[in-house]
């Protein structure tokens, strides 16, 4: 019986488990709680949905609220245009902010744990929650007078005459440029990818960095040899994370779009539609991105 337990119990076959283990209660909660929603609105998206005293009727229409959302609505498919390229720009610049952030934190000195708190801080900063409460306090308007006078400073020439002393590509020099002008955008964005690259900075372990300092390779050979590497996964991670956070960010003027469509305008089927489009760029997006950086990514056996 115990050769038999370990003939079935192979490698393969326990990663497998674990990954069960650790995707069900995902899987279960799904199930419980977004499966049903999610085959309802499914049900709104090809039916006309008419409120009645007694709840709600469908009327079938088949097509006609996803015509409605591309063909029709004025506004819908240049919000859909717009958000999906300011994503894609933001994307580099806060994967670049994030991964050197964390690699600086990642140094031993002074103050370490202070500085990580402090770039953890728009997390906090810029919850629901603290943002009703610091509505038309001090540090509100603090933040917003902060915030403009980054923006005043970021766009001095000194940065621009940096950038083309160093003769770096005059595109490259555009981006930062542009980016910079939405430095406190990024900063917020980078809270989480920052956590993260943080906690695989300090999986790597030290004895490679040992080995390669005996074999007599500099700072910058282990950076790109070990370090980078081997937080390529991190890379994915944080690349999936950003565009799902940017995409179902309450700040997102698509998002409240829909939401004023099914609310304010009161076409909930249309606004159905314009969600299930909305999900499905999304998921090509994820797609295309997974293939891409898959690619390139190391994993540490």
């Amino acid at each position: 019986m115990t050769t038999k337990r370990r003939r079935w119990l192979t490698l393969r076959r326990k990663r497998a488990l674990w990954g069960v283990v650790f995707t069900g209660p995902f899987l279960v909660g799904f199930i419980l709680f977004f499966l049903g929603p999610m085959v309802q609105s499914i049900k709104f998206a090809f039916n006309e949905l008419e409120i009645t005293p007694s709840g709600y009727v469908l009327n079938y229409v088949a097509l006609n609220n996803f015509r409605h959302a591309l063909r029709v609505d004025p506004d819908f498919v240049r919000l859909l245009t717009e958000t999906t390229i300011k994503m894609l720009v933001n994307i580099p610049a806060i994967i670049i902010f994030s991964f050197f952030t964390a690699a600086l934190l990642n140094q031993k000195f002074r103050g370490r744990a202070l500085a990580r708190v402090i770039f953890f801080l728009p997390v906090i900063i810029t919850s629901g929650i603290i943002r009703e409460l610091s509505s038309g306090d001090l540090l509100h308007r603090l933040f917003d007078y902060v915030s403009e006078d980054v923006q005043m400073v970021s766009g001095s020439q000194a940065m621009i005459g940096l950038m083309l002393r160093l003769r770096m590509p005059l595109g490259f020099t555009q981006y930062i440029i542009t980016a910079v002008d939405r430095i406190t955008e990024i900063i917020n964005a980078s809270a989480i990818p920052i956590l993260i690259f943080l906690s695989g900075l300090q999986s790597i372990p030290s004895s490679l960095y040992e080995c390669a300092k005996i074999e007599g390779a500099t700072g910058w050979e282990s950076f790109w040899k070990i370090t980078f590497p081997l937080v390529t996964p991190l890379f994915l991670t944080n690349v999936v994370y950003i565009i799902v956070d940017s995409f179902t960010a309450p700040a997102n003027s698509l998002v409240r779009f829909i939401s004023r469509a099914a609310w304010g305008r009161r076409i909930y089927g249309v606004s159905v539609a314009m969600t299930w489009i909305y999900f499905g760029v999304i998921a090509v997006i994820l797609g295309i991105v997974y293939l891409i950086i898959s690619r390139r990514v190391v994993y540490m056996e």
